[in-house]
């Protein structure tokens, strides 16, 4: 296969749909020589933040010197973000070459009677393999989707299990309470583990991580947000004192990423502490400084001011709301949207409409789009001006058309809507 086929057999299974559970990943990688026992895990869970988390993470571990995988989803523009080593995207040549192999091992695995792997379960066989190959030193794993029966979770007990922010979002799968979700999220917690937590948890979240916890034996670390003071906070990013690290800087945008940073922090500790693992306070500095994050609170231009935001729950939704106000204040907002039908987008939209002076309804290229007309009756409730383009790149147009230097533009919702906006956007201007 060349890369474009190997990835129109991955997305191919797309049909297959989400099948929570680990019976067929575990066949798959018992076919494959099993590569994930090979690697040592970073294993993040949460709802909100374990991307950006894992970032940080992956880049401190970097500046050491560490050959680093980095697995996450879903990707912005390129498939391949999703599979990183060191930042760089896996070779197209070298994703063909190993979905070749895994493919005739599908087939094997078919024959002897197991289901066909998903789409997710292809994606994470192939990371663990390309690391494997790679000989990375560490592989700092984000979840897809909750954690207890995720695929990802095949792997025995990592160096370190984090758990993110936790809020409501994929109750289809993950339940309809804070508890139940949480539950689930806790499965990456192994016996007699190690887990971090971020500092403003939940509270019904934080007591399910602690009974789960101390059922299996595991060590619960809070990361400690007291000692944290902000010192500058800016579109430019967050310039925030830790000690005893002293001032760090971060280049993303919004207070809650300082938390975020505080956890992956945390990790690094317990790396060092627990598992002999040589990190030191430089490193931390310039990996936390160079970390990168896109189409979250991402400002793609300054003249005119656009950002996107890949925000698509109601957490994410108010987090962005605080963000804006604060950034943007006396700034009237073109506000450009899109949402999947399968979230709460009730609720984000009206939580977030009232901000805008202008509200364009528009659609993210899925085949699970809420549709333009619907998000456009439903803000019209909550703004008055509301303008409906189901075309993502006519909405931009319209938003460039009628920006003055007293507005600013603001795309959020589903990361499908983003990664195509940010793509378009960068095609036609410059920042």
């Amino acid at each position: 296969m060349n890369y474009d086929e190997a990835l129109e057999y991955i997305h191919g299974t797309h049909k297959l749909g989400s099948k929570l559970g680990l019976q067929n990943i575990s066949a798959l990688l018992n076919i494959m020589g099993s590569p994930q026992k090979h690697l040592k895990f970073i294993h993040v869970a949460g709802t909100n933040g374990k991307g950006s988390t894992t970032a940080m993470i992956a880049s401190i571990l970097q500046e050491q010197g560490y050959k680093v995988g980095m697995y996450t989803s879903p990707y912005i523009e390129d498939f391949r973000e999703r599979i990183q080593i060191n930042g760089q995207y896996i070779e197209k040549e070298k994703l063909a070459e190993i979905v070749s192999r895994i493919k005739i091992m599908i087939q094997q695995m078919v024959e002897q009677g197991f289901n066909h792997p998903t789409e997710f379960e292809i994606i994470t066989a192939l990371a663990f393999q390309y690391y494997y190959e790679q000989k990375c030193d560490y592989v700092v794993l984000e979840v897809g989707l909750g954690g207890r029966l995720d695929a990802t979770n095949v792997i025995e007990t990592p160096l370190v299990s984090v758990i993110t922010s936790i809020s409501m979002d994929h109750m289809e799968y993950l339940g309809n309470t804070i508890q139940e979700i949480a539950y689930e999220k806790c499965g990456i917690i192994k016996k007699n583990g190690t887990v971090v937590v971020y500092p403003k948890q939940d509270h019904e979240a934080l007591e399910v991580i602690k009974q789960v916890s101390k059922e299996k034996n595991a060590k619960v670390l809070i990361a400690d947000s007291s000692r944290v003071s902000v010192l500058s906070d800016t579109l430019e990013g967050l310039v925030f004192d830790y000690k005893p690290y002293g001032n760090l800087e971060l280049p993303l945008i919004g207070e809650h990423q300082v938390f975020n940073a505080v956890t992956a922090v945390t990790v690094v500790e317990v790396l060092k502490q627990y598992c002999g693992i040589s990190i030191t306070q430089d490193s931390i500095k310039k990996g936390l400084k160079k970390v990168c994050w896109p189409g979250r609170m991402e400002v793609l231009s300054t003249n005119p001011t656009f950002i996107i935001d890949g925000a698509h729950n109601i957490a994410g939704i108010r987090a962005l709301k605080k963000s804006i106000l604060k950034y943007l204040q006396g700034m009237r907002i073109i506000l450009i949207m899109g949402m999947l039908q399968d979230k709460e987008y009730r609720k984000c939209i009206a939580e977030i409409a009232p901000i805008a002076d202008l509200m364009i309804a528009t659609m993210p290229v899925s085949n699970r789009a809420l549709s333009g007309e619907r998000l456009g009756e439903l803000a019209s409730r909550y703004c008055h001006n509301v303008k409906v383009e189901n075309d993502y790149r006519t909405a931009i147009d319209t938003a460039l058309k009628r920006v003055e230097k007293d507005k600013a533009i603001l795309c959020c919702g589903s990361l499908y809507l983003v990664g195509s906006v940010r793509q378009y956007f960068r095609s036609i201007y410059s920042k």
